[in-house]
């Protein structure tokens, strides 16, 4: 049997509110593109990337979740199998901000104890419309004990930086012999190819 292309598998969840981003982040991270017309995905998505950190081959299955309420049923759902979970607001949308509490209620409900969690203050290539200061991004998350980066997807500001440094701090809590990390791939990788493909259950777009 052919050896498989990559030695662990880490499954990601990107949460916020609606148009903070996180559809854009997740594009210029897998495709190093950016789509300037705002879609908000419908339900749940994903893409895949394979990443090499620390002399091992690491798949990330990255879940693209909707913001609004009516989808909350799907996308929580998805948060048990998550390894690490992205934060996203964007800095030029208060509300965005202040959601962030009810997002990390959210995680607590649903998402294993163990999950990596990382906050992200986007579209900071838009200083001139910021209304979220950077501190009060480090507060929160210092006050959480979570990681936090400004980014932008259009400028391609800190996207990679954020994914490698969330999947660093999953593989630092690894056992040194875990050879994989696929025990329940079959139950929610529906792309069972690999690659940078895309599959959308329930439709999707950008931002």
């Amino acid at each position: 049997m052919a050896r498989r292309p990559y030695d662990l598998l880490f499954k990601l969840l990107l949460i916020g509110d609606s148009g903070v981003g996180k559809t854009c982040i997740l594009y210029r991270f897998s495709d190093d593109a950016f789509n300037t017309t705002f879609i908000s995905t419908i339900g749940i998505d994903f893409k895949i990337k394979t990443i090499e950190l620390k002399g091992r081959k690491i798949k990330l299955q990255i879940w693209d979740t909707a913001g609004q309420e009516r989808f909350h049923t799907i996308t929580t759902s998805y948060y048990r199998g998550a390894m690490g979970i992205m934060l996203v607001y964007d800095i030029t949308n208060a509300k965005s901000f202040d959601n962030i509490a009810k997002w990390l209620r959210n995680i607590d409900e649903h998402a294993s104890e163990d999950v990596e969690k990382m906050l992200l203050g986007n579209k900071c290539d838009m200083a001139d419309k910021r209304v979220v200061s950077r501190e009060r991004g480090e507060k929160i998350a210092q006050d959480h004990g979570i990681r936090f980066l400004e980014t932008s997807a259009k400028a391609n500001v800190h996207i990679d930086t954020a994914f490698y440094e969330l999947a660093e701090a999953i593989l630092d809590k690894m056992p040194s012999n875990a050879d994989d990390g696929s025990g329940d791939t079959d139950r929610i990788d529906p792309n069972r190819s690999g690659g940078g493909q895309n599959k959308s259950l329930l439709g999707g777009g950008c931002c």
